[in-house]
């Protein structure tokens, strides 16, 4: 009887993977400025603003932040318009916002998915400082970029290597979901099926 009983129980949820209860998205420096000098930068913004929209389904926290807001601009207007929480900053690391990571400390926030731009200076910074921190650390990398692809794929490989974990915005949205017999899942499956802005 306890054998079929075991036979019965699924396998332990992987703490490779991202859940609802533990995660939050770090949107960094999606600004008007800055965006439209990076190759792609619409298949980037759209992919960020499914994540956020995915987020908010699934009730995963969610922060964003400005370089040097007076001289570089504010966020794109379609994301700023999806975000409640953007925080300014001067350094490259998102790691100056204090208040930001201690909110998420009060929430039990120990996973951050991390999208934004550029991949090789805030994103990596903010990366390398948020390991050094005890965070576990995600890059959506269809959600991140740089002016240059060297400097992109460089970056890519040194977070990689510092044991950062790469994904992707579908295997993201369906890593928060988890399971297709919630009501959430119909908003996840939406999302997914959008079509990208360069098909």
């Amino acid at each position: 009887m306890s054998e079929n009983r075991e036979e019965k129980l699924p396998l332990p949820r992987s703490h490779e993977l991202m859940s609802r209860d533990d995660t939050a998205l770090l949107v960094v420096d999606v600004q008007g400025k800055l965006i439209t000098l990076v190759p792609g930068h619409q298949k980037i913004i759209w992919n960020i603003g499914r994540l956020i929209d995915g987020a908010r389904a699934m009730g995963v926290p969610v922060a964003a932040t400005e370089q040097y807001p007076k001289g570089l601009g504010p966020t794109v207007p379609e994301l700023a318009e999806r975000l409640d929480d953007i925080r300014d900053k001067v350094t490259f690391s998102c790691g100056s916002c204090h208040t930001l990571w201690s909110g998420f400390k009060r929430q039990r926030i120990h996973r951050l998915l991390v999208v934004g731009i550029e991949t090789h200076v805030c994103i990596q910074q903010t990366v390398f400082d948020l390991l050094s921190a005890g965070m576990r650390v995600y890059l959506a990398v269809d959600g991140m970029g740089s002016r240059y692809d060297i400097d992109y794929q460089t970056a890519l490989r040194r977070m990689d290597s510092a044991r950062a974990t790469l994904t992707t915005t579908e295997a993201a949205l369906f890593e928060w979901c988890e399971r297709s017999d919630i009501p959430e899942f119909k908003t996840i499956s939406q999302l997914i099926q959008q079509t990208s802005p360069e098909d």
